[in-house]
C-alpha cells in the first residue's frame, strides 16, 4: 500500500498577513505619526516618561503596535543586559522579542471588550504591587478602554493617579469620548492621526517590492484611497489584491475587486447629468452597473468630485493637473455645485437605506439631470429686478438678517436712518409727541443705553405734556422710570414726572416693527413672483425685504 501524502518539507511555512508580517517593530517604523514619534523619543531620551499613556484613533493606525513599541523601547536591555531604555532598533534584545511575540510575563496585553468587570479591573490591581520578574518595567496594555464599565474605571481610578514607579499603563482607544475625564486628566495623550494617501503609497510600494510583486501606481493609489487612513484596511486590501492578481496588480484589477467604477466613466456620468442629459447618464450608470459598480461607491465617487470641482471653482489659482476637471469645473456655477452636493449628500442616505440600491441611485442621478434646467437663484432675482416695482413699491432679494435693534433718528418723511450723536447733550425745548420721539432725543444725545432699553422694554401707558406712564417689561431694569425722567427734563427744558403703571399699554417700539415686519412679509410672500421661486426651489426661505432704489433702477 503506498503512501500518498507529501513529504513534510514540501509542505510551505504558515504564511503571515501583510499587516502582521510589516508590523512596525520601533518608532523608525511607525509612519504617519510624526508628531507622536518625536514626543516619545524627547521623552525617553530625557527620562521624561509618563506613568500612563493614551493612545487614541480611528481603526488600523497603530494604537496597539505604539504601545508595544513603548513597552519594549521602556524594557530595552540589549543582548549583554546591561543597555538602558532606547529609542532605536530593539531586535538584538531577547526581552523585546518575547514582548513582540506577546509571550513576556512583564507586559500584559487585555482586551477591555471582553474584559469589562470591576472583577478583571481588581485582578489587574493586584498585580500591580508585585515588581516585574525580568524586565524593567511591567506594563499593561488595555485595548478599547472605553468598554470598561463604570465601575471598572472607579476602581482604576486611585492606581493610575499614583501607580509603583516600577508600573507603566498604556490605554488604546477608538472612541476617547467615552473614557471619564477622571481618567483622561491622569494620563498623556496621543492623537493618532489618518495615515494620508501619498504616505500609504509609498508604504505599500515597498510592501510589493519586498514581496516581488509588479503593482501600477494607480492600483496603488486606489488601494490607499480605499483604506481611508487606515495602514491595517489598506495592507488587508493589499494582500487580497496580490491573492487576486498574483505577482502583477493592475488599476482594472483593483477596480474589479473593489467594485468601484471607471474614473473617467465616472466623471462622464457627472457631466452629463449636470449638462441634462438624462438617456446618456443613465446609460452610462447602467454599464457601471452591469460591469460589477456598486451603487453606493459610485455615488460616494459623484461626491469626491463634485468636492473636488468645487474646490477648483472656488480657487481657481490652485494647482490641480486634472486639465478635465479644471474645464469642467470653469463651465458649472457655484449654485449649480452647491445644488449637487446637497442632492447628491442626500441621496447617499438613501442609497444606503434602500431595498434596491440601484434604483435609488437611478432617481439621484434624474434628479440631478432635472436640476440641471432649473435657473440659478441669482438669475431669477436679476429678472425679477427688472420686472415694474410691485404694488407697494418693494422688491426681495436675499441679504442677512436685520441687525440688532440700534437708537435711530427719523426725518421729516419718516424714514429711518441710523442715528448720529455729534453732542453729548441737548439744550432748549423739544416738542414730544409719542415713544419715539424720546427714542430718538436720547439716541441723539448719546443716551444709547437706555433709548435702547426704552425701545425694547417699555409699554407706553399715557403721555400728557410733562407727564409720562410706561408699564416697563419685567426684564427691563429696575431704576429706568428714576433715570428717565432727570434726563428728560434735562434734554426738553421743562420739568418732566416719570410714573409706573399696572395698566398693559401700548405694544413696545420692537414689538411694533416686529408686527410691521411680518405684515411685509406676508404681504410679499403673496406675491406671485415669489411663490414662482419658492415652487422651484423647495426649502427656499424669504430673509429679507429692502426698499426699491428707484434712481438706480
Amino acid at each position: 500500500m503506498s503512501d500518498n501524502k507529501a513529504p513534510v518539507s514540501e509542505y510551505r511555512p504558515e504564511y503571515r498577513v501583510l499587516a502582521r508580517k510589516y508590523r512596525p517593530r520601533n518608532f523608525d517604523e511607525l509612519i504617519g505619526q510624526d508628531a507622536l514619534v518625536r514626543t516619545l523619543k524627547n521623552a525617553i531620551d530625557s527620562g521624561r516618561v509618563a506613568h500612563a499613556f493614551m493612545l487614541t484613533g480611528v481603526r488600523g493606525v497603530g494604537k496597539t503596535t505604539t504601545a508595544r513599541i513603548i513597552a519594549k523601547a521602556l524594557n530595552y536591555k540589549g543582548p549583554d543586559g546591561k543597555s538602558g531604555p532606547t529609542t532605536g532598533s530593539t531586535d538584538d534584545c531577547s526581552l523585546c522579542r518575547a514582548i513582540t511575540e506577546d509571550r513576556h510575563p512583564d507586559v500584559i496585553e487585555m482586551d477591555a471588550a471582553s474584559h469589562t468587570g470591576v472583577e478583571n479591573m481588581r485582578e489587574i490591581l493586584d498585580g500591580v504591587r508585585y515588581a516585574p520578574t525580568e524586565a524593567r518595567y511591567k506594563i499593561y496594555v488595555i485595548d478599547e478602554v472605553h468598554m470598561l464599565s463604570k465601575s471598572a474605571f472607579n476602581a482604576l481610578l486611585k492606581t493610575l493617579e499614583e501607580p509603583p514607579p516600577h508600573v507603566k499603563f498604556i490605554f488604546a482607544t477608538t472612541e476617547i469620548r467615552k473614557v471619564p475625564l477622571t481618567v483622561l486628566s491622569r494620563c498623556q495623550r496621543f492623537d493618532l492621526r489618518r495615515v494620508d494617501i501619498p504616505t500609504l503609497s509609498d508604504h505599500f510600494l515597498n510592501i510589493c517590492k519586498k514581496e516581488k510583486v509588479k503593482a501600477e501606481d494607480e492600483a496603488i493609489a486606489q488601494i490607499a484611497r480605499a483604506a481611508d487612513g487606515s495602514v491595517r484596511d489598506g495592507l488587508s486590501l493589499l494582500d487580497q489584491a496580490i491573492s487576486l492578481g498574483g505577482d502583477k496588480i493592475s488599476a482594472q484589477l483593483v477596480t474589479d475587486m473593489l467594485g468601484l467604477g471607471d474614473r473617467g466613466r465616472t466623471l462622464d456620468l457627472l457631466e452629463k447629468a449636470l449638462t441634462g442629459d438624462m438617456p446618456e447618464a443613465l446609460k452610462i450608470m447602467d454599464e457601471m452597473y452591469r460591469s460589477g459598480g456598486d451603487p453606493l461607491v459610485l455615488i460616494q465617487d459623484l461626491l469626491d468630485f463634485t468636492h473636488l470641482l468645487t474646490k477648483i471653482r472656488a480657487i481657481p489659482k490652485a494647482k490641480n493637473d486634472d486639465k478635465r476637471l479644471v474645464a469642467l469645473a470653469a463651465e458649472l456655477s457655484m449654485p449649480t455645485l452647491g445644488r449637487t452636493w446637497q442632492i447628491l449628500l442626500k441621496g447617499l442616505n438613501e442609497v444606503q437605506n434602500a431595498p434596491a440600491p440601484h434604483a435609488a441611485a437611478e432617481m439621484i442621478i434624474i434628479r440631478l439631470a432635472y436640476a440641471a434646467d432649473l435657473p440659478d437663484p441669482v438669475d431669477l432675482i436679476r429678472k425679477l429686478k427688472d420686472q415694474p416695482a410691485s404694488t407697494n413699491g418693494q422688491t426681495m432679494v436675499a441679504s442677512a438678517p436685520p441687525r440688532d435693534y440700534a437708537p435711530v433718528a427719523r426725518s421729516p418723511k419718516g424714514s429711518t436712518q441710523a442715528a448720529l450723536a455729534p453732542e453729548p447733550q441737548i439744550q432748549g425745548e423739544h416738542a414730544v409727541r409719542n415713544l419715539e420721539d424720546i427714542v430718538s432725543l436720547l439716541g441723539e444725545a448719546g443716551e444709547v443705553m437706555l433709548s435702547s432699553q426704552i425701545y425694547q422694554s417699555v409699554h407706553l401707558v399715557r403721555l400728557e405734556e410733562g407727564r409720562l406712564e410706561i408699564r416697563p417689561h419685567e426684564h427691563a431694569p429696575p431704576k429706568l422710570a428714576q433715570e428717565l425722567g432727570p434726563i428728560l427734563t434735562k434734554l426738553t427744558g421743562r420739568r418732566w414726572m416719570v410714573s409706573i403703571s399696572g395698566l398693559p399699554g401700548e405694544p413696545t417700539l420692537a414689538e411694533r416693527k416686529q408686527n410691521a415686519r411680518a405684515a411685509e412679509f406676508a404681504e410679499a410672500l403673496a406675491l406671485p413672483e415669489v411663490a414662482q421661486i419658492l415652487s422651484i426651489f423647495p426649502g427656499a426661505q424669504l430673509t429679507d425685504i429692502t426698499a426699491r432704489d428707484e434712481n438706480k433702477d
